[in-house]
């Protein structure tokens, strides 16, 4: 028996479905908009996040409104097998979605929305529905260093929150000396080389010497996405315990195609898009010895308390990439919540704010 096939019998009723813009201003002009997807049934609502990165896909999505078909009783299986036949990018262009992996992250907003609601209308929290008790979940700020890169940003966070870690995003730009002065600084957890990313602001070309740098100044942390060509395997040969994977795996399978078993996954379930996918993986995990971590998309409403939810079923204690939303506001409140997070793992539903 699957880890979520208890989930997946849940009774479920649908009454109604409705969405709602959230956005938040980041600093230099940009803003992040996500769409919250509100089922409601019962007397009760859940709620999911669609965290697609383009907005014009997301503006589209709020003005095309939910698809039809959503309304009726089944279980969460059932709800998620209509999904299959529903088209949530509706329309012929062939731009839409931008990204490919935006199909996954519509999909997970409907699919954790569906649980939410499933397990309040039932009056059980996912703890209860799994079996599993929550524990403080261990957290870690997830941030870049800015062109030129700078060590200022973890300063200023290590001022106001003194044992907080570190998961960085990784650039050509860094140097012997910053990577020195990361060293000296410790705590950071985990460093991710983007390598997977193309028509991204992320995107980074692989650079082998970059990859054996960071290996060796930061010999603790996982090294997460490297782009695996001939040249850099040979440079992470001495670390392949440490090489974690995310952007690539949507799927068990994509987990079984990489190029060696992998130590690590960071598991981001707007990246597997069902509740079945994300617990096949789970359990893939659990039965090979592959670490888990999980990891957040900018997610501004409920998505966060979500992947929240699950690091403190699954991953307590690992480095997840899951800081509070009062992280990623560009004027912090005075007052940050420090690691390790308490999850309420009592009240009905998934992830409760």
């Amino acid at each position: 028996m699957g880890t979520f096939d208890a989930l997946l019998e849940l009774p479920l009723r649908v009454d109604a479905c409705s969405l709602e813009a959230l956005s938040l201003e980041t600093g230099g002009g940009l803003r992040r908009t996500t769409t919250v997807v509100r089922l409601e049934g019962g007397g009760a609502a859940g709620h999911g996040e669609d965290v697609t990165w383009e907005r014009d896909d997301q503006e589209r999505f709020r003005a095309d409104g939910p698809p039809a078909g959503l309304a009726g009783r089944s279980t969460l299986d059932g709800f998620s097998r209509r999904l299959d036949e529903l088209e949530l990018f509706p329309g012929d262009a062939p731009t839409y979605p931008r990204a490919e992996t935006s199909r996954d992250f519509r999909r997970w907003a409907f699919e954790s929305a569906a649980l939410d609601l499933a397990l309040r209308q039932a009056g059980r929290s996912l703890s209860d529905a799994l079996g599993i008790a929550p524990r403080p979940v261990r957290f870690v700020a997830s941030l870049g260093l800015g062109r030129p890169p700078t060590l200022a940003p973890l300063r200023a966070l290590r001022a106001r929150v003194p044992d907080l870690g570190f998961k960085l995003d990784w650039s050509d730009a860094w140097t012997p000396e910053l990577l020195a002065g990361l060293a000296e600084l410790g705590g950071v957890a985990v460093v991710d080389f983007k390598g997977h990313y193309r028509g991204t602001p992320v995107d980074q070309e692989p650079d082998a010497a970059g990859y054996t740098a960071v290996a060796r100044a930061l010999p603790d942390a996982w090294l997460e996405d490297p782009l695996w060509t001939a040249e850099t395997a040979a440079a992470l040969a001495g670390a392949r315990d440490r090489v974690a994977w995310d952007a690539p795996i949507h799927s068990v399978a994509d987990l079984d195609a990489l190029p060696f078993p992998p130590p690590a996954l960071n598991v981001k379930p707007s990246r597997f898009g069902t509740l079945r996918r994300l617990g096949e993986a789970l359990d893939r995990c659990a039965d090979r010895g592959i670490a888990t971590y999980c990891g957040g998309q900018f997610e501004l409403g409920p998505g966060r308390h979500q992947v929240q939810a699950l690091a403190a079923l699954y991953c307590p204690d690992a480095p997840s990439d899951v800081a509070p939303r009062e992280y990623h506001a560009p004027e912090r409140a005075a007052r940050l919540p420090a690691s390790p997070l308490a999850v309420d793992g009592d009240a009905p539903g998934f992830g409760v704010g």
